[in-house]
């Protein structure tokens, strides 16, 4: 393997904003005149502003990021200058607690748990109140001072040679990713050491230098970590909460109070309805959990996140997000949102639980109450008018049919399987994945998860010997059943995942699609189409190295990639 290393830097964050932890000062903390040099070679969209403006802030985490380089002055997703500055602060401690405990051999259970929820806290569109983040920063140097242990310097995340940023950063935001899987396990009593373990070493690399051929062996360890972590949630979700099956899911809202939860928390969503039975109060939400004997859970409430602003306006209920992904409330529904876990925003009422975990949800469950719902049923459809859905079709049901599903592909009537899913997002792009499925084949079927579903999920393709073309297997906590049912029907076939009739065209948008991404990677999964563009923190020797070695596809046009998966023209 061999990488041609760019000294032009791109991928920077200005050594300025970073705080002095612990009396170290970073060697070039000064807007020096290397930093200028560096910055000149960057494009044209630090060229344009690099004289304007001062930089206030760094952020290229997510799909949006301004321009497809970073965010500079202000979020795209609404995050402020000093949220951003707080969140790179409180990585840099958690590198310092995971360099304690490692140097100590000291593992503590609370250790696990800040830098978990830690990293979670940073997660695009997780986290906006600045107080609760330095808050978790206290709570991070309290217990690294209780571990003791002599602190180290901090790399500066940012700074280096582009190439090498680009795999720091791929790095970082994969543990970003799998902290919100682990959370979920975790609240659920489900742990893996191994798991457990990778989060301080990785944190630790993030804090070391590498070859580029050394970061790549990490980023390859590290999405076999992740795949344990994404077995270990499913592991936790249906020994919790049973197997899901599949079942047709109405968009309407019914009339009388009711309640939207956003996230993918299943323990606080059965905490919720639990206190809601019998209270007349209807629970809706974006995904959707084995909680079926609530009956009270009374479907899909509108559709993916970066709808939420239209969708919320002057609705007649609250909102509570237990995870991400929460965007800034407008003022007409702002005295709605409940955050709960690691999710907040200043000025939002926010639902802390006891000792033990539980949770009070009285307070919203009165404010529901008060706000009434609507006087009639009110219609909500999809993106493409339809207002039924059908969900469930995790790795258990899809697999329970698998013996119809093989012998379907080996007669014919199956030629070809497409996973389409992935985050969605606002890009104007993303309508490639409603045209995408509606130009798949009518013998082809279409697993679908994620929010990246709700671009397709409420159009009617028909159904192959019965069984549906459209598979919804749930949200992105859900992406292990993907891989599983992969995995089985190359195993059913004595073939690899790449010898299928299957092709993966995945949107993302936040860190859980680049900790997915990388497991696939390190599957040695090939051919995955990736859109609707690639990430701004991947240098072009990276992105060239991933479709040299991984057959990588940026996404075109869906007929174009279309002919392109099936060799014609």
């Amino acid at each position: 393997m061999s990488f041609s290393l760019d000294g032009a830097h791109a991928l920077l964050f200005p050594s300025t904003l970073f705080p002095i932890y612990m009396g170290i000062i970073p060697q070039d903390f000064c807007l020096t005149t290397r930093f200028l040099n560096k910055f000149r070679f960057s494009g044209s969209y630090f060229r344009k502003n690099l004289f304007s403006m001062e930089p206030k802030m760094f952020c290229f985490q997510c799909q949006q990021t301004a321009g497809n380089k970073a965010c500079v002055t202000t979020g795209v997703c609404g995050k402020q200058p000093e949220t951003s500055n707080l969140q790179d602060e409180l990585v840099c401690e958690l590198i310092q607690l995971a360099e304690a405990a490692t140097k100590e051999q000291n593992f503590t259970s609370e250790s696990c748990r800040l830098i978990i929820d830690g990293l979670f806290t940073t997660l695009t569109n997780v986290n906006f109140d600045n107080d609760a983040i330095r808050d978790f920063i206290h709570r991070v140097i309290a217990e690294r001072e209780r571990i003791g242990s002599t602190p180290v310097p901090v790399i500066s995340l940012w700074d280096g040679a582009n190439d090498i940023v680009s795999l720091r950063s791929t790095l970082l935001f994969g543990l970003k990713g799998m902290s919100a899987y682990a959370h979920h396990a975790r609240n659920l009593s489900y742990e893996n050491e191994d798991v457990n373990r990778w989060f301080y070493k990785g944190l630790c690399e993030v804090n070391r230098e590498h070859t580029v051929e050394e970061w790549i062996a990490l980023i390859m360890e590290f999405g076999q970590v992740n795949f344990k972590c994404m077995e270990l949630l499913d592991t936790a979700n249906t020994k919790s909460f049973g197997t899901p099956e599949p079942r047709r899911v109405h968009t309407d809202i019914r009339k009388g109070p009711f309640i939207v939860v956003s996230g993918h928390d299943l323990k606080d969503m059965a905490e919720l309805l639990a206190q809601t039975e019998g209270t007349g109060i209807n629970v809706y939400t974006h995904g959707y959990p084995e909680l079926a004997k609530y009956k009270h859970l009374a479907g899909n409430f509108g559709t993916s996140w970066q709808s939420q602003q239209t969708e919320f306006e002057n609705i007649p209920a609250p909102v509570l997000f237990t995870t991400n992904c929460l965007m800034p409330p407008r003022p007409s529904y702002a005295d709605r949102i409940y955050t709960t876990s690691v999710v907040g925003y200043a000025g939002m009422k926010h639902i802390t639980g006891d000792k033990d975990g539980h949770k009070d949800f009285s307070e919203l469950i009165a404010h529901a109450k008060r706000l009434g719902g609507y006087e009639h049923d009110h219609s909500m459809s999809g993106i493409n008018g339809g207002h039924i859905v059908t969900t469930g079709f995790a790795h258990g049901a899809v697999l329970s049919h698998a013996d119809k599903i093989i012998a379907a592909i080996k007669s014919g009537a199956i030629k070809h399987i497409f996973l389409v899913g992935g985050c969605d997002g606002a890009h104007p792009g993303r309508n490639y994945y409603t045209e995408f499925v509606k130009q798949t084949p009518m013998d082809s079927l279409v697993l679908t998860l994620a929010c990246g579903k709700y671009r397709f999920n409420d159009i009617d393709l028909g159904e192959i010997d019965g069984i549906p073309r459209i598979l919804d297997m749930g949200q992105c906590n859900d992406s292990y059943s993907a891989i599983k049912v992969a995995l089985a029907l190359a195993d059913a076939f004595s073939c690899s995942i790449n010898e299928l009739p299957l092709t993966l065209v995945l949107s993302w948008y936040e860190q859980k699609a680049v900790c997915i991404l990388l497991t696939l990677l390190s599957l040695g999964v090939k051919k995955i189409y990736l859109g609707p563009t690639l990430p701004a923190f991947m240098s072009e020797t990276v992105v060239k190295f991933l479709v040299d070695t991984y057959q990588l596809q940026p996404l075109t046009a869906p007929e174009q990639d279309m002919d392109t998966i099936f060799g014609r023209g």
